[in-house]
C-alpha cells in the first residue's frame, strides 16, 4: 500500500477523530487509526479514508489522494498526528512495509514507524440506508443547539442517564421538531429547531445521546470544510434504538445511545411562574461578574432580591468580605429574594442569543425559568440555600 496526500489534508483527517481515540485501553489497537487506500470506483475520485473507534464512538471521513497501491494500513493515531503537525506544507508519502511497518516522507523528513494488522481493526458500525428514523438540519442550527445545551449536561453523574441529552423529535404548529434538553439536577435547558424528516421516519422519537458524542459532532459540524450542496442541505442524523449516525459531507460519524428512562423534563418546568422579570442580558452578565468575585469559592452562592425595579446581588465571604450591586428593571412587585450559583446562572445567560431576556419566578424558593424574547429556548435554575 502506498499513497501520497497533502499534509493539510492529512492533517485535518487526524485532527478529527483526535477526540475519540483510546489512549489508554487495554486493546491497543484502539489507540491507531485505520487508513485504506482505494482506486478511483464507479465514477468516483480515487482517494483515503481515514476511520478511528473507541467502540462507543466513530468517525471516518475521506479524502483526496494520488493512490499509488491500493490497500490498508493502522498506525499509531497520535504519533501520526504529532509527525504531521510538523511536517513541512506540500506533499506526504506514505506506505505499508513488511511486518506492518509504515514509512513516511515529505520533503527530506523521513519516519518509520511501527503499526499493526489492520485486520484486527474494528469493523465501521454505521446506520446506512433502512433503520431508524431519519432527519436533516442545517448544520449551523445544530451546532447552535448543542451549544445552548451541552453545558448543563452532567459530569460523571452517578444517575448515568444524566451524562446525556435527551433529542426528541415531534410535531407541533404542523412543522417537524427537534428538541435537545440537558439536565445535571440542578438547571435544566431546552432548545429547539425545525427540521426536515425523511419519508418512513416516526413523527415522534427520543433517544439519549452521551454529552462526549455532542461535543465530537459540533466540532465537526464547525471545523470540516464541506461542499455548498452540502451546506445548503445540511447533516443528516439516523437515529435507532441503540446506535445514531451522522452523515455530513464526506464524512461520516456514530455514536452509542444511553439506555434508560430520562427526567420527565415537562413535570419538572413550573407552569405558575407568574412573576415576569425582564432584563438586560449583558448587564446582569457585569453585575454578576463583579459581585461573584467575592463570592464563596466552594458555593458561588449570590443572594438575589428582585422587585421595586432592581435585582440585587449580594455575594459575602467571611474571609474576604462582601460585594454588592443592582440592575435596573421594569418588575415593580413585591421584593423576594432568592439564592442562586453565580457559575450556573452565568452559563444558562451565556447561552442565550438575545441581549433581552425575562426571569420568571414564583417565589424565593421555586425554580426559576429564564427565557429568549425570540427563539425557543428555556432554561431553568432551582434555588439553594444559604
Amino acid at each position: 500500500m502506498k499513497f501520497r496526500i497533502e499534509r493539510r489534508c492529512l492533517l485535518s483527517g487526524l485532527q478529527q477523530i483526535a477526540g475519540i481515540i483510546e489512549k489508554r485501553s487495554t486493546m491497543p489497537i484502539l489507540s491507531h487509526v485505520l487508513i485504506e487506500a482505494m482506486e478511483a470506483e464507479n465514477g468516483g475520485e480515487m482517494g483515503i479514508s481515514i476511520f478511528g473507534t473507541d467502540l462507543e464512538m466513530s468517525i471516518l471521513n475521506r479524502y483526496q489522494a494520488d493512490v499509488i497501491t491500493p490497500g490498508k494500513l493502522t498506525c499509531p493515531a497520535k504519533k501520526l498526528l504529532e509527525i504531521a503537525r510538523e511536517l513541512p506544507d506540500g506533499m506526504v508519502e506514505i506506505a505499508l512495509q513488511e511486518n506492518y511497518w509504515i514509512s513516511i516522507e515529505a520533503g527530506k523528513a523521513k519516519f518509520k514507524i511501527s503499526g499493526l494488522s489492520p485486520d484486527d481493526f474494528p469493523s465501521p458500525s454505521f446506520l446506512d440506508g433502512g433503520g431508524g428514523s431519519k432527519i436533516s438540519i442545517p448544520a449551523d442550527i445544530l451546532s447552535k443547539l448543542i451549544r445552548k445545551t451541552v453545558f448543563a449536561t452532567g459530569e460523571n453523574d452517578p444517575r448515568y442517564i444524566l451524562n446525556g441529552l435527551l433529542l426528541h423529535t415531534h410535531v407541533t404548529e404542523t412543522k417537524q421538531m427537534i428538541r435537545l434538553v440537558a439536565t445535571d439536577g440542578h438547571r435544566l435547558v431546552l432548545a429547539e429547531e425545525a427540521v426536515k424528516r425523511h419519508q418512513g421516519s416516526s413523527l415522534e422519537e427520543q433517544v439519549i445521546v452521551p454529552k462526549k458524542a455532542l461535543l465530537e459532532i459540533k466540532r465537526l459540524l464547525d471545523e470540516m470544510p464541506v461542499a455548498e450542496g452540502d451546506q445548503e442541505q445540511g447533516p443528516e442524523i439516523t437515529f435507532g434504538k441503540s446506535l445514531l449516525t451522522l452523515k455530513y459531507g464526506t464524512a461520516r460519524m456514530s455514536s452509542r445511545l444511553l439506555t434508560g428512562n430520562y427526567p420527565n423534563y415537562n413535570q419538572v418546568i413550573p407552569k405558575d411562574n407568574n412573576k415576569h422579570v425582564p432584563v438586560n442580558k449583558s448587564a446582569i452578565l457585569g453585575a454578576l461578574a463583579r459581585v461573584s468575585l467575592l463570592a464563596d469559592d466552594k458555593t458561588s452562592l449570590v443572594s438575589t432580591t428582585v422587585g421595586n425595579g432592581q435585582i440585587e446581588f449580594l455575594a459575602k465571604n467571611n474571609l474576604v468580605g462582601e460585594a454588592f450591586e443592582s440592575v435596573e428593571t421594569s418588575f415593580n412587585g413585591e421584593p423576594f429574594t432568592t439564592i442562586f450559583n453565580a457559575h450556573y446562572l452565568r452559563d444558562l445567560l451565556l447561552a442565550i442569543d438575545d441581549d433581552e431576556i425575562v426571569f420568571e419566578f414564583k417565589d424565593g424558593e421555586s425554580a426559576c425559568l429564564v427565557r429568549e424574547k425570540l427563539g425557543r429556548y428555556l432554561s431553568l435554575l432551582m434555588p439553594l440555600r444559604d
